[in-house]
């Protein structure tokens, strides 16, 4: 648990960095304390990474998941 814990939180940041690339270059900390009143398709400002980082873990998770289905652990 605590290493999916991990993945997801590096998830998280690899994802807000990749897509505020510019933001978190240019003015980092405005960026930060404007994330509660930002948002991103209707979801609400201070949740939307957890949401959009939860969906790309899903899309990391899958491949993982079936991998797994097929390995012999012994």
């Amino acid at each position: 648990m605590k290493r999916e814990l991990s993945i997801y939180l590096m998830v998280i940041l690899v994802v807000a960095l990749a897509w505020h690339n510019q933001q978190w270059l240019d003015h980092p900390i405005e960026h930060l304390m404007g994330l509660p009143h930002g948002g991103a398709f209707g979801v609400p400002g201070i949740i939307h990474p957890l949401v959009f980082g939860f969906l790309a873990y899903l899309l990391l998770w899958l491949p993982r998941l079936i991998v797994g289905l097929f390995t012999n652990k012994d």
